[in-house]
């Protein structure tokens, strides 16, 4: 238990001195029981639960920089994250005076090379890449790099940031893994430390992979929690394999599965008919997803509908800091490094922050802000 807490504090999620309070006995000096995990679990989440805090972003930066045409290579814009950050890039790039041209790859492997040379091909002046990983693309980038055209991405490394090795300037997102362990803990507090838990990833992204990971590692932890499976589904074939993957889950473990967990609320558009369909109760099983907060996932949140959280992602805010780190890149600046607060999305706070709109909107000014940097109207 030492190593997990010492852990959560180093990624942000417990202060060291809350971590070493719960990891040692005050009298005994002994570790911690295993109940404590559950402190820990409530204090985690009642944390990543409040309201969106104050911008704690940038303030500062270069004036617009004038007449830019940027190509986006969205990853798959059936996927409900990628197409809310999309939409964040528009919105931004309206407000700078930048003219954006999208290209879907729609999950393939051929359409996502394809994608990126109609993208170079267009004579772009910077490239947004969203959801795709950019280790994984480095040949296919390296083009963009010898043209001097500066890359920044969303979600295309397991680290906020500059992605080294690679010419992606910065990975704009939250903390993967202070996502992942954030789900996992609500898991285990929602069940009250006695989670069977099935993790559904997708094994072609680094980022989903460290993600399930960590999951993985939170729950086993647990004394009272098992987990049961990890199972692989690329999200490109959710529609497809979701649907018989649950069933035949349904039938191996019967009641002793009554976690869910995923690394994209996506799954859960598939999973869920099916649990309707085969009579389980909505509280018989709890679903929580490590990003991205889509809009079927605030639906399901509000209605009661299996799913109890999401730890959802700024998306629109996130399309904002992407056209802001480029901006930068174009002035001769250094990107920001900024990395969003993790917010976890029950029904307790559903509604606020743009979950009437059925998303996570950060009510903190970003687009004031910005606009101010911009020197924009």
């Amino acid at each position: 238990m030492r190593s997990f807490l010492l852990a959560l504090a180093c990624a942000g999620v417990l202060s060291g001195a809350a971590a070493q309070d719960l990891v040692r006995d005050p009298a005994s000096g002994t570790a911690a029981a295993a109940t404590d995990l559950l402190a820990v679990a409530r204090r985690v989440v009642d944390a990543a639960s409040r309201p969106a805090t104050p911008w704690n972003g940038p303030r500062t930066g270069p004036r617009a920089q004038s007449g830019k045409h940027i190509a986006v290579v969205a990853e798959d814009l059936r996927n409900g994250g990628v197409l809310g950050v999309v939409d964040g890039v528009l919105e931004a790039a309206r407000v700078i005076g930048w003219h954006v041209r999208i290209f879907d790859s729609g999950g393939a492997d051929d359409l996502r090379l394809k994608a990126l040379a109609n993208a170079l091909a267009s004579q772009p002046d910077g490239l947004i890449l969203a959801g795709a990983d950019a280790r994984a693309l480095l040949p296919a980038l390296r083009p963009f790099a010898e043209n001097g055209i500066p890359i920044v991405g969303w979600h295309v490394a397991a680290q906020a940031g500059p992605v080294p090795g690679t010419p992606v300037a910065m990975n704009v997102s939250t903390d993967p893994l202070e996502v992942a362990r954030v789900t996992a803990l609500a898991a285990i507090l929602q069940t009250g430390g006695h989670a069977g838990v099935v993790i559904f990833r997708d094994p072609g992204f680094r980022i989903a992979k460290d993600k399930a990971d960590a999951m993985a590692a939170v729950i086993r932890e647990c004394s009272g929690c098992t987990l049961l499976e990890v199972r692989d589904v690329a999200i490109s074939r959710s529609k497809e394999l979701v649907p018989g993957a649950t069933r035949t889950l349904l039938a191996r473990y019967g009641p002793r599965w009554n976690c869910a967990l995923a690394i994209n609320d996506i799954y859960f558009d598939y999973a869920a008919p099916v649990l309707t369909q085969a009579g389980m109760p909505n509280a018989a099983m709890i679903m929580l997803s490590a990003g991205d907060g889509s809009e079927s996932a605030f639906l399901r949140i509000r209605t009661g509908t299996f799913q109890t959280g999401t730890v959802a992602e700024p998306l629109n805010q996130h399309g904002w800091q992407l056209i802001d780190e480029m901006n930068r890149l174009f002035a001769g600046v250094g990107v920001t490094g900024y990395v969003t607060p993790v917010h976890l999305v029950t029904a307790d706070n559903v509604t606020a922050d743009g979950g009437n709109r059925l998303l996570y909107d950060p009510d903190n000014g970003y687009r004031d802000i910005y606009r101010r940097i911009w020197q924009r109207p």
